[in-house]
């Protein structure tokens, strides 16, 4: 078997969106939550080729076991999955927490806390890779503004994209949302994780909460969303991600398809997600969208997972992934008449093409949830210039706190220093101009300023390591006044 994928679920905000994302692929795959399968065979009802183990491990005694890795600073969460329905569905070996939580700092989850915890969270992927035939990537679900989500996510991903140089990295992000707040510090995060993880994920797809709490309550008649009823909407898109993967197809795409399709330059890999019909049961039970309608839908601004506007900007890539009860020639008159529109504009070096992916395998929907089961769905990933709304907007609440230097000292006191933070600025300044100016079109001041960057974030990444070389951690510390207590003890029966 090969594309097999591992999931990494980082945090808080990373496992709870695990656990939606394994409770619909389970169902998928019609596997129970003690790991046994309910497969007569290997094909779907619609007669394709069912290959869960692109996602699931099949042990000797025929359980299916997901190849995913939980990781979380403190217990409490991983705790709630140890003890929770799919207790049985994860190796115990793969649900890792420390003792103390990050606490929402950055610098607590990439230096002091996220060394403790890093060689442990490194065999067991280390050792999920090897049962891999041939490995396609990682999947990263994580939050840009929590402690772990932020530091350690940044501190991992580097370790991987060392083990691994030529494997996909794929991240699936909750970005700080424009009004909605978990932590002071979230543009301090933000800034940090994206300067620090930029040069080694290759796509990452953000969604915000606030956008999510709009779709619920606009679509899903949902008065007072919850965080599961927004991770279910993320699981949704992380399923339509992978279902060619998973469901073999007459138009197949993979991970690697995605880099190529959406990402025309390195440091340019944001795309926005849109998914396509979001819509009650009660609404279902009275009509059932076409595909040129669902195709439409995906370019509503109020439709998007983060909060910005595609109209404002110009798209640099479009990548279109139906399932279900889809036809070619529906899709073919849909994307005509999406090009025929004036207020939806390509970059004028880029052609409108779009990147289609059809899966005959109807979407699920998990049962009892607020989503409705339908025929057909549609998952965008468009890599537009629009997203620098979102950078701009943390980038502006980032300076208000910085010009007062306001909890820098919880970072610093953490082995961070201020440099770190001008760094970081700096780098998300330039992935706004990289951005504007992909709009534009590349001129030679974009290739010069890349090439400085890059020589800028190597010479970081020295400076970085040098300093922890040369920083004692608080183990550290112990064993120092362990081995000077020895040497006294040794000395004083000498002199005995």
């Amino acid at each position: 078997m090969n594309n097999e994928i591992i999931s990494v679920h980082l945090g808080q905000c990373g496992i709870q969106m695990g656990n939606s994302c394994w409770e619909l692929f389970c169902l998928e795959h019609e596997i129970w939550p003690d790991g046994i399968g309910d497969m007569t065979d290997d094909c779907g009802d619609w007669g394709q080729q069912n290959t869960p183990e692109v996602f699931f491990h099949r042990t000797c005694c025929n359980r299916f076991v997901p190849r995913a890795i939980y990781v979380d600073l403190e217990p409490s969460v991983v705790d709630e999955v140890r003890m929770g329905q799919y207790r049985c569905l994860f190796n115990p070996q793969n649900l890792l927490s420390g003792e103390e939580d990050a606490a929402n700092n950055f610098a607590r989850g990439y230096h002091s806390l996220g060394k403790r915890i890093e060689e442990r969270s490194v065999n067991r992927i280390r050792k999920m890779a090897e049962q891999c035939d041939g490995m396609s990537g990682f999947l990263l679900f994580h939050s840009f503004g929590g402690g772990t989500g932020s530091g350690f996510a940044s501190r991992l991903m580097e370790k991987l994209r060392d083990l691994y140089p030529k494997t996909s990295i794929l991240e699936f992000s909750v970005y700080p949302a424009p009004k909605i707040c978990t932590a002071v510090v979230e543009p301090y995060n933000s800034v940090l994780v994206t300067h620090a993880t930029i040069e080694h994920s290759d796509c990452s797809f953000i969604v915000d909460n606030e956008a999510l709490y709009d779709i619920c309550q606009r679509n899903l008649d949902v008065d007072l969303p919850s965080y599961r009823n927004l991770n279910r909407l993320v699981a949704q898109m992380a399923s339509s991600v992978t279902a060619s993967m998973r469901f073999s197809s007459v138009i197949n795409v993979n991970l690697r398809d995605f880099q190529t399709n959406l990402v025309p330059y390195p440091r340019i890999h944001f795309p926005l997600v849109v998914s396509a019909p979001i819509m009650s049961a009660e609404k279902a039970y009275h009509e059932q969208l076409t595909t040129p309608e669902i195709t439409n839908a995906c370019f509503h601004p109020e439709n998007q997972m983060v909060k910005c506007d595609p109209r404002r900007g110009k798209y640099m890539a479009c990548c279109l992934l139906y399932r279900g009860d889809v036809v070619p020639k529906d899709v073919n008159e849909a994307i005509v008449s999406i090009k025929s529109k004036q207020n939806i504009q390509f970059a004028d070096w880029c052609p409108t093409g779009f990147k289609v992916g059809i899966n005959y395998q109807p979407p699920v929907a998990v049962p009892g949830g607020d989503l409705a089961k339908v025929i057909r769905s549609v998952c965008m990933m468009a890599n537009t210039t629009s997203i620098t709304e979102a950078w701009s907007r943390i980038n502006h609440k980032f300076d208000l706190l910085f010009s007062k230097r306001a909890f820098v000292h919880w970072y610093v006191g953490e082995g961070m220093e201020e440099e770190d933070f001008l760094d970081a600025r700096e780098d998300l300044a330039a992935l706004e101009k990289d951005y504007e100016e992909a709009g534009r079109g590349y001129s030679e001041d974009f290739w010069i300023r890349e090439e400085r960057n890059r020589h800028r974030r190597e010479e970081n990444k020295k400076k970085r390591r040098r300093r922890e070389k040369s920083t004692m951690t608080d183990s550290d510390l112990e064993d120092m006044q362990d081995f000077m207590a020895s040497l006294d003890a040794k000395e004083a029966r000498r002199l005995r």
